[in-house]
């Protein structure tokens, strides 16, 4: 009876003490989770607040628009459009093993540099697989449905002329920022300015919610360059045609308003298509007509004769006595290529005679032929602003000596570029007012710095017209319904320390119509070898159909009768220089 007690009163007693130890677990744990409550919502709300932000919230770029570039009526040269970009997150993806191989197939990448590249980015979460694919590559991409594939919307450019204004344009980077030609020259115009929004992303990298605007995209603006894309496609089907049938090693074409500066076209042969990435090599894509540098030749002749004009010792009707064709300066002989005697300076340049050139050059004072030179803008670059642009060479005439002053006077001892030469030939046309080279579009002629006497510049047009006719060097720039006034040149290459008989430079320059010019134009052709070679032979057809049609396709009225039967259909033998 008393055990049975004892075990009764013993039941009660440690019911208790189990109910009072359940009971302070229980408040033991909710002080805890409180605790940890607290320290979750005012301790760690900082930390745990970035990492949720660092794993959903994501600040994505908006990428801007680059600005359109366009021919002077609007004619477009180079778009931006859209294209789809995949990029990967490493650290998903390489759990994903068994599809690495499926994307790098449909990504047309080689399967072991692929997996290399993102088993060695394990650390990153963000890593480009492919940039600039088109829609329909894209979507074959998304199809795959992988986990860890994302995709981001860019823009690519595309020039609609191909090769046709390859060199003037140039081309963007897979970044799209300008990198040649007027993409680089003016990449602070076009290149717009990328936004900024805050995005909420799933766990499979999809936006589910825009949460805020960060900063709104600016767009480029888009830009009008002076390119007449009608006379650039003529002068580009013009000067591939020369260089092919002459078997040329390259060839450059530029065409100038004389009255704005303006380029109305600037090509080179060979060229390349900037829409294919395949091609971009630095021998290719580099604008010649603006860099490279050649000797003149004889297409120097008219800016000696308009030196000699300005001095005030010669005139239009003056005489020079070439003698019997040969001229001694020091320990060189300069010839020419028939004994000529005493002629007028229209035959001086129509015959393209150096005897009478270099006697013109030592009869006047080396600072007058230097700074007439200078003025007209040699040995400095133009105002175009195209990258890499070269200067040129001329010395200072305090360097000069007697043989170097003769061999000037017909092309030799200076060093110019087809745009260079442009401008000069434009600033004669332009009756001594040298305007800024623009490669873009002008709403009206600019300031021109006067550096020609007007009735000089009158004088020598007239003085080169006598180069095209049948007596000239020039005959085969004759345009019909035109008259034309301008110089042929044939000049050595300069190679290993002396000049090379077998390589040459053709040239021709000049303005048109020669009773009021509008247009100047110079074509360069290095190194023709199927035969002909000579300036008047090679350069000066070129030039009279690029001239002609762009006369044409501007409407600027004939100032001539269509030229007579006297000239190449005749059969007469003209001088060649």
């Amino acid at each position: 009876m008393r055990d049975a007690q004892r075990k009764g009163t013993q039941r009660p007693v440690a019911f208790g003490l189990r109910l009072t130890l359940l009971f302070v677990l229980l408040v033991a744990a909710a002080a805890l989770l409180a605790g940890r409550a607290v320290e979750l919502q005012l301790v760690d709300h900082g930390f745990l607040a970035s990492q949720g932000d660092a794993r959903f919230s994501r600040v994505v770029a908006m990428n801007a628009h680059r600005g359109t570039i366009t021919d002077r009526f609007g004619e477009p040269l180079a778009v931006s459009t859209p294209v789809d970009s995949v990029w990967v997150n490493p650290r998903e993806l390489a759990g994903n093993t068994e599809q690495l191989p499926r994307l790098a197939r449909a990504l047309g990448l080689d399967r072991q540099e692929f997996v290399r590249r993102v088993s060695s980015n394990l650390d990153r979460e963000f890593l480009y697989a492919a940039r600039g694919l088109q829609p329909a590559e894209a979507r074959k991409i998304r199809a795959l449905d992988i986990s860890g594939v994302n995709f981001a919307r860019e823009y690519r450019r595309y020039y609609p002329a191909g090769e046709v204004t390859g060199h003037l344009l140039g081309f963007n980077n897979v970044d799209d920022v300008g990198q040649e030609g007027a993409e680089l020259a003016f990449d602070h115009w076009l290149a717009g300015e990328d936004g900024a929004k805050r995005v909420i992303q799933d766990s499979q990298g999809r936006k589910v919610e825009d949460v805020e605007s960060i900063r709104e995209a600016r767009p480029g603006r888009d830009l009008a360059l002076s390119i007449d894309l009608r006379i650039q496609y003529l002068a580009y089907r013009e000067l591939k045609a020369a260089v092919r049938d002459n078997r040329a090693r390259s060839g450059s074409v530029v065409v100038i308003d004389v009255n704005t500066g303006e380029v109305l076209a600037i090509v080179n042969q060979p060229t390349y298509n900037p829409n294919d990435r395949q091609q971009l090599a630095a021998a290719a894509y580099r604008n010649r007509a603006a860099t490279d540098l050649f000797e003149p030749g004889s297409s120097i002749k008219p800016f000696v004769v308009a030196a000699a004009l300005s001095s005030g010792q010669y005139h239009a009707d003056s005489v020079v006595d070439t003698g019997a064709g040969f001229l001694q300066v020091g320990a060189k002989t300069i010839e020419d290529e028939h004994p000529l005697g005493a002629i007028n300076l229209a035959t001086v340049l129509a015959k393209s005679s150096n005897v009478g050139m270099a006697r013109i050059a030592l009869s006047l004072e080396p600072r007058t032929i230097w700074s007439t030179l200078d003025r007209l803008g040699f040995g400095q670059v133009t105002a175009s602003g195209f990258p890499g642009e070269s200067a040129g060479l001329l010395s200072n005439y305090s360097h000069w000596r007697p043989i170097s002053i003769a061999t000037l006077a017909y092309g030799y001892g200076l060093s110019v570029t087809p745009l260079q030469l442009a401008q000069a030939y434009a600033t004669i046309g332009a009756y001594g007012v040298r305007r800024p080279v623009s490669l873009l579009r002008l709403d009206g002629p600019p300031a021109g710095e006067r550096v020609l006497d007007p009735n000089v510049c009158r004088a020598l047009i007239g003085l080169l017209e006598a180069v095209v006719t049948p007596d000239g060097t020039g005959v085969r720039a004759q345009i019909t319904g035109y008259r034309v006034a301008g110089k042929t040149g044939t000049a050595w290459k300069s190679q290993s320390g002396s000049y090379s008989k077998d390589h040459y430079v053709a040239i021709f320059g000049g303005v048109a119509p020669a009773t009021h010019p509008r247009l100047a134009a110079v074509v360069v052709i290095d190194e023709p070898s199927a035969g002909k070679y000579y300036g008047g032979d090679v350069s000066a057809p070129v030039f009279s159909a690029v001239m002609g049609g762009a006369l044409r396709l501007m409407g600027v009225s004939p100032d001539a009768e269509p030229a007579s039967s006297d000239g190449l259909l005749t059969g007469q033998k003209v001088a060649r220089r």
